[in-house]
């Protein structure tokens, strides 16, 4: 068949052929490599963004890593100010035995304790105990003093105070409420 064509329309066939391909070559090679140019050129501020970011956050990396150390001294100094991390009722027998050694230290004779149940606040296990001791005003000033001083972060959540013996207000009965703080245990995670 390409025998009976000119030698003038096989130039026109190829010229055909090779604009064809030209056309072909555009819209399937130019055309996707300008469009994903212009993708990435789009992207191009949001990446710097990005990397300037980045970049600060490498140039401030030796003052962020000082700022972490401070932090775990300080966390490591407020955990020595909180009771055993053990299991609440652990800690709640350590603060009735810190309760119960400045109370007899300030010359208190001790009736009764009682542990409370333990409460969340926030980060910490609130662990509250009761105990009721029997003395004079001095005493209760003194008890409240060494509280203050034992080095655990406590406070006292309720304070009753009742006189004994109408007759002679000097003998009081009080009754505190102490609470002390642990870190709870974070969850084990179960076993499948």
């Amino acid at each position: 068949m390409m025998g009976m064509v000119s030698t003038r329309e096989r130039g026109l066939i190829g010229l055909a052929v090779a604009v064809a391909v030209l056309i072909a070559g555009w819209i399937f090679v130019v055309e996707p490599l300008r469009a994903r140019n212009r993708e990435l050129a789009e992207l191009i501020p949001a990446r710097e963004q990005v990397l300037a970011k980045r970049g600060d956050l490498i140039a401030r990396s030796p003052a962020l890593k000082r700022d972490l150390e401070e932090t775990t001294q300080r966390m490591e100094q407020i955990k020595a100010h909180l009771l055993t991390e053990a299991a609440p009722p652990v800690a709640a027998s350590e603060l009735v035995k810190i309760v119960k050694d400045a109370a007899v230290q300030a010359g208190f004779e001790v009736r009764s304790e009682r542990i409370l149940a333990p409460a969340a606040r926030g980060e910490l296990l609130e662990i509250p105990v009761e105990i009721t001791v029997s003395g004079g005003i001095r005493e209760l000033v003194s008890l409240l003093v060494q509280l203050e001083d034992v080095g655990k972060l406590l406070s006292v959540q309720d304070l009753k105070i009742r006189v004994l013996n109408v007759n002679q207000p000097k003998g009081l009965l009080t009754t505190l409420t102490v609470s002390g703080y642990i870190l709870p245990k974070p969850p084990t995670p179960k076993r499948s």
